[in-house]
């Protein structure tokens, strides 16, 4: 297959010199991004899956939220064993997504709606049909042969050491090729390029700049702390025992009950992080990475983002998993974030293509589930840092109740029942309330539409003056509005029954906003003996002020000038 490498003419180099009016290079920070799952956001052929032209016929909604980028999940090469995060070629498009020419057209369109366009780049491992990989795996000399994690067995032949895959059981598989073992921190198909090796880093670097010179204005890294592991190959010792309890009660796979300390969260990252950042630097574009950490994710996210080498900004999973969490618990995760990394930056999400969505996660139980997802979207839009809603969050759509003869994803399969994997944040998004699929697709959808979800389309919200999706459109145009609450800095106040309260500053001409919300399900006040706000509209709370407290009504909130 022809790529853009082949053709040097289908390139699209990108001017990055200065011009008058352009957006500042810092375009990132307190940006809002928009990530689209492309199999599931628009189908244009009739075949299922969405695609990259699907993506671009449905960008207007995109950019009618307000939003500063899209994030696209890939769309790359592979035989889809991990729905695209097993990539088989960096440099070309898959072909149930399109074609480069899709692609190119896909930037044009989100450009000329003044959006920049962020992809995924899986760089810790490729698919085991990488052509990469095909050559190491066919001697141990051949010129590529120490690009992935090779070892020997032990002398009983098992596995060099005690390092578990994320999908079940050991991440070691043996090749009988090569007579030893590589590396897999997911699937067998997904072998570990070994980036101690810097012709390898080299080689990515390419790849990253392939899309640099297509237009793309930005980088998600999937899993961006496995990318070294400890070369002396050293087990992994045991979770510490104050955490093991909560680990058993909440992950079951055994994979979570060791600390990982040698097969990931190394610091050797930090020599790609500099030299993918001063790539990145002569774009003018930016790189997001994920922190599959969650123990000491928020600690890992300032490390990785301080000072002007490493990434831009991380997002970890502290806020990604579990009920919604209380007052306290958000203040902390925000102060250990800010102890850690003062000049770090954050992208902070409730909800993504690997975790239950937050509409059934923060709502299961309570009551007033509408109320706390307007909550939900006021807090996100309201921390510093930047943030980053998944497609549907803007409907509240649910997580899906998949069959098992439905399931697709190999981690769900694997661990069922009590996993039930990814499936059910993947479902297709609704754009029409009475078409077939929600008008995803003319054709079966790869996964099912759930009958709830036609409620809540695009086109049935939109006729809603005071639905979900348009509380989104007015606290992004309410955030865009308070330059504050993009770049400026927080400090959380101290405060009771279940509120979390925090003045932003430091940006925008000395502006300063105090900002509670109310988690809990019963009226609350807060004290405002130190404080005189003045309320602001065009948020959508409705928390009044009575003399010297602010009243809250149950998931409600308040927003003023001081």
């Amino acid at each position: 297959m022809e790529t853009a490498m082949d053709n040097p003419a289908d390139m699209v180099r990108v001017d990055t010199s200065p011009q008058p009016g352009r957006p500042a290079r810092d375009w990132w920070r307190g940006c809002v991004l928009y990530q689209i799952y492309p199999r599931s956001f628009q189908d244009s052929n009739g075949d299922g899956i969405g695609d990259l032209a699907g993506i671009t016929r449905r960008l207007g909604h995109v950019a009618s939220l307000g939003v500063d980028a899209i994030w696209i999940s890939p769309f790359m090469t592979s035989p889809m064993k991990d729905f695209g995060y097993d990539i088989a070629d960096y440099r070309d498009v898959d072909p149930i997504f399109g074609t480069l020419a899709d692609f190119d057209a896909l930037v044009a369109e989100a450009h000329r709606l003044g959006l920049k366009v962020v992809i995924d780049q899986v760089l810790s491992h490729s698919s085991d049909q990488h052509p990469w990989f095909k050559a190491s795996r066919s001697s141990r000399d051949n010129h590529q042969a120490d690009w992935y994690v090779w070892a020997d067995a032990k002398p009983d032949g098992t596995p060099p050491n005690n390092w578990l895959s994320v999908f079940g059981g050991s991440s070691w598989e043996w090749d009988s090729r090569r007579r030893q073992y590589y590396l897999h921190n997911f699937l067998t198909s997904q072998p570990d390029l070994n980036f101690h090796n810097p012709a390898v880093r080299k080689a990515l670097l390419a790849d990253v700049r392939f899309w640099l010179d297509r237009g793309v204005d930005g980088f998600r890294l999937d899993t961006a702390n496995f990318y070294f592991h400890d070369a002396a190959l050293t087990d992994n010792p045991p979770l510490d025992a104050a955490l093991q309890s909560e680990v058993m009660a909440s992950r079951n796979q055994p994979y979570n009950w060791q600390d990982h300390r040698h097969d990931k969260n190394r610091p050797e990252v930090l020599t790609f992080f500099a030299e993918l950042r001063a790539l990145l630097d002569d774009y003018g574009a930016m790189a997001v990475g994920e922190v599959g950490e969650r123990i000491r994710g928020v600690e890992l996210m300032a490390e990785y983002t301080t000072g002007s080498d490493r990434l831009h900004m991380c997002y970890a999973f502290d806020f990604l998993s579990g009920a919604m969490p209380p007052a306290e618990a958000v203040r902390t995760i925000l102060e250990r974030f800010e102890a850690a990394g003062p000049d770090g930056w954050a992208c902070w999400a409730f909800s993504n293509h690997d975790v239950e969505r937050h509409a059934t996660r923060w709502t299961a139980g309570q009551d007033g589930s509408e109320r706390i997802l307007r909550l939900a979207a006021g807090i996100l839009m309201t921390l510093r840092g930047s943030v980053c809603l998944y497609q549907g969050e803007e409907l509240g759509l649910t997580e899906a109740e998949i069959a098992y003869e439905d399931l697709v994803d190999p981690y769900g399969i694997n661990f069922w029942p009590e996993v039930k994997g990814r499936d059910g944040c993947r479902t297709p998004m609704a754009w029409e309330s009475h078409a077939p699929n929600a008008g995803f697709s003319t054709a079966r959808p790869w996964l099912p539409v759930p009958a709830d979800h036609a409620f809540r389309a695009v086109d049935a919200m939109e006729a809603e003056p005071d639905s979900l999706l348009h509380v989104y459109r007015r606290l992004i145009a309410f955030r865009a509005a308070h330059p504050v609450l993009a770049k400026g800095a927080i400090r959380c106040l101290d405060a009771a029954d279940d509120i979390l309260a925090f003045i932003r500053e430091g940006q925008g001409e000395g502006e300063r906003l105090l900002c509670v919300f109310n988690l809990s399900d019963r009226p609350a006040t807060f004290d405002l003996t130190t404080h005189d706000p003045q309320p602001l509209e065009g948020h959508g709370f409705a928390g009044q002020r009575e003399g010297g407290r602010l009243r809250l009504a149950a998931h409600d909130g308040f927003i003023g000038a001081l």
